[in-house]
């Protein structure tokens, strides 16, 4: 061993001194203020500014670092000198003091002194500036240098290379807390309030919506001002959306191998700052005026009607694996806050694909958690939350348990309990797969809706039995312990993966851009391209793909659950081909809204928006509870009713035969459900006729009473989807259904059928 490092287990923080990477040495505390803080309080954690009953104004710091014997709180100036103050006072393994004078608009971190001994877990070094994780905002960003890694990433021997402590002052390459004071008490804002049937997500990335946007001001493009802006707002109120799921807004920092390569982390999955709004979206700067324009971005959506949905990440953190860098919690308190195997704790169980899992059986990781949750509830005025690899938040000791301390800890939470919760029911570990599985009160993004969806349009010929559960609420994942259809978040695309343009221009990824040699992304695409590889000039590709995009978007919005758009997919948006675009923050990832020049893509807009206004006004299309099947009107018709071509209920054999045509019949008049006041919910009938073969299928329309004819409502054949075709026709006759189209028709009482034959 050279002078300068420390490796081995059992090392003690008394010969650390003279110990650690050779070069450069964390500072000497200097600098100014008093040697000692007052006492203050242990809690709340984080920084809290105050003013005494005496009129003296300050700070109260808290941090939970158990374990530790030793933190400094730092402090920085405007010219970035550093001073340290010893907090001495600690409670419940709180360590807490607060200094007078220290304003908001400060910024700080801490260091915190213990133990290096990997071997056991623990991965104390005072060498590396820490930033809160209660910080309610950041300034500044990562920058990747060997020095922000706790331990030496160039060791000669590689293999224990993470044992060997680096004493190398990372405060130049972190980002700093910022003391923040907002005495928001939210008495002007609106909640929507919006039910979960009523729900129709768009899942928006805050900086690439209005990025190119003609009618946002320049200065306010990529921003929270610029999605609060009214020309931004009147894009999402024109389709009729009730809430926005916005990627991820917590601070995050982009990965070493991302800047090596000239790249940042534009989706923002690598959070670092649970409670800060990510300084990058702000127009108005990151010394704490960020939180007040998320804020203003909160209620200008509120006040349109629309709810903020936040795409969280609490499964890893930018940390990282054994060499990543020590940011936060790895140098509080690494084994209280990450999952470590048992027989390696030197490493990291690594549950997310990101080198780190946090682990939720502890108390304090589920109170960072929780307690980060009911602050953007109630202090930020979000809505809801989508939870990025929840399976991974729900392991306990022996996989994935839905009864785990996090999952329980929410559910009884009378903040959170009121709150939309979607799950992205998955991780990458071993038995991380549980679609259908979570609890009550919780929504799941329904993977088996998309596969089935795009598996059927591109003439797959999926189960027609898993079709035919996907479109009608996905009863069989969902109904089990009292959940409704809305627990089923339904979608084509998302951020992660071909836009919907890109389903039906590409069979294969192009993701060269990336740097990675089109190794990334998933080779599972389930696309068709129609005939042709990308951009194409031959009419008969494009009108083909634009009757896809249709019928796509018909089949989501048309069918129970909650239906969730990617935004950018109205407008026809391409990533060329990207399938994940993470790392691509400029014009592939950016939405285009020159589109809306070509009167093709504007027709797009307007059909999408049409179908969001049908089922806002057709309880049928959003039902609340699931299908029964059996006869539940005077005249013995079904909730629900399934035929095939030939215009007959379809029998059990009939799910079981290949099949490309489905016909769908929803009675608005055996609905189960009933209004506020107790009164049966009437609606019309429709009828949903889907043929995703390459050739005309005769379609025999279902006859019997109390319907004798059809209104035609939707027809995705046509290009011109400007107005409802409107065209009526009798029952019991073949109606032809062009190949690869959808058809939906209201069932006409006896009365208005004017015996108009199919043309």
């Amino acid at each position: 061993m050279t002078a300068g490092q420390e490796l081995g287990p059992g090392a003690r923080p008394e010969d650390a001194a003279d110990r650690g990477r050779a070069g450069p040495r964390a500072a000497p505390p200097a600098g100014a203020g008093p040697a000692t803080p007052w006492p203050g309080s242990w809690q709340p954690l984080g920084a809290r500014f105050r003013t005494g009953p005496d009129g003296a104004r300050g700070t109260n710091f808290a941090l939970w670092a158990a374990g530790a014997e030793a933190v400094d709180l730092c402090l920085f100036d405007e010219d970035g000198q550093e001073s340290r103050h010893r907090l001495t006072e600690q409670n419940f393994q709180t360590w807490h003091g607060y200094l007078p004078d220290v304003l908001p608009g400060t910024r700080y971190g801490f260091r915190v002194h213990g133990r290096w001994d990997p071997w056991t877990g623990a991965r104390w070094n005072p060498a590396k500036l820490l930033l809160d994780p209660y910080a309610r905002a950041v300034d500044g960003d990562y920058t990747a240098h060997d020095a922000t890694c706790g331990s030496v990433r160039d060791w000669p021997e590689r293999e224990v290379a993470d044992t060997v402590r680096d004493n190398r002052d990372s405060a130049a390459y972190v980002p700093k807390a910022v003391v923040v004071h907002d005495d928001d008490d939210w008495y002007d804002d609106q909640r929507p309030k919006t039910p979960w049937a009523e729900t129709v997500l768009y899942e928006v990335h805050v900086r690439g919506f209005t990025m190119r946007h003609p009618g946002v001001p320049p200065e306010l493009r990529g921003t929270y001002a610029g999605l609060g802006h009214p020309a931004a707002i009147e894009h999402l109120t024109g389709l009729g959306v009730t809430a926005v799921e916005l990627l991820p807004v917590h601070q995050y920092a982009s990965e070493d191998h991302l800047q090596a390569r000239g790249l940042t982390n534009y989706w923002g999955y690598n959070s670092i700052g649970y409670f800060a709004p990510h300084a990058g979206y702000s127009s108005s700067g990151s010394r704490g005026q960020q939180v007040g324009e998320f804020k203003r971005m909160v209620r200008a959506l509120h006040a349109a009607g629309i709810e903020v949905i936040l795409d969280v990440v609490y499964n890893h953190t930018a940390e990282a694996g054994e060499l990543g860098p020590t940011l936060s919690l790895r140098g509080i308190d690494n084994a209280g806050y990450y999952r470590l195997p048992l027989n390696r704790r030197r490493g990291y169980a690594d549950y997310t694909g990101c080198g780190n899992t946090l682990d939720t059986r502890q108390p304090q990781t589920v109170r960072l958690i929780t307690d980060s949750l009911r602050y953007w509830v109630t202090e930020m005025g979000v809505d809801g939350f989508r939870f990025d690899l929840a399976a991974a938040l729900a392991r306990g000791s022996d996989g994935v348990e839905m009864h785990h301390p996090f999952l329980a800890a929410v559910s009884q939470d009378p903040v959170l309990s009121r709150v939309k919760l979607i799950a992205e029911p998955w991780d990458v570990g071993a038995g991380g797969y549980q679609v259908g599985g979570f609890p009550p009160l919780w929504a799941e993004w329904n993977d088996k809706y998309r596969d089935t969806v795009r598996d059927f349009w591109r003439g797959a010929r999926p189960d027609v039995r898993e079709l035919g559960y996907r479109l009608s609420g996905s009863s069989d994942l969902y109904q089990r312990g009292g959940r409704r259809p809305y627990a089923s978040v339904n979608f084509v695309t998302a951020h992660d993966g071909f836009t919907l343009r890109d389903l039906v221009s590409y069979h294969r990824k192009h993701n060269e851009a990336n740097g990675e040699d089109n190794r990334d992304g998933t080779n599972d695409n389930r696309s068709w391209n129609c005939g042709a590889e990308g951009g194409t000039d031959d009419p008969a590709v494009q009108e083909l793909r634009r009757r896809q995009l249709r019928n796509l978007l018909a089949t989501l919005l048309l069918s129970t659950g909650v239906p969730m758009l990617t935004a950018g997919d109205e407008l026809g948006r391409t990533q060329g081909g990207n399938n994940n675009a993470y790392c691509q923050d400029n014009e592939v990832s950016w939405l285009d809204w020159s589109l809306l020049d070509d009167p093709g893509w504007r027709s797009l807009r307007d059909l999408t928006a049409r179908l969001v206004r049908l089922r806002r006004d057709h309880p049928v299309l959003r039902q609340r509870a699931f299908f029964s099947g059996r006869a539940a009107t005077p005249d013995g018709r079904p909730d629900l009713a399934w035929f095939g071509p030939e215009g007959r209920e379809m029998t059990e054999a009939d799910w079981f035969a290949p099949t490309t045509g489905l016909g769908m019949l929803l009675s608005g008049a055996a609905m189960s459900e009933r209004d506020q006041r107790g009164r049966p919910l009437r609606d019309d009938s429709f009828l949903l006729l889907l043929n995703a073969g390459t050739r005309e299928l005769p379609f025999t329309l279902p006859g019997g009473a109390p319907t004798t004819g059809y209104e035609s409502v939707l027809d995705t054949s046509l290009a011109d989807q400007s107005a409802p075709p409107a065209t009526r026709y009798p029952a019991a006759v073949a109606l032809p259904l062009p190949a690869r189209s959808l058809h939906l028709m209201r069932l006409l009482p006896a009365a208005s059928t004017n015996g108009d034959h199919p043309r």
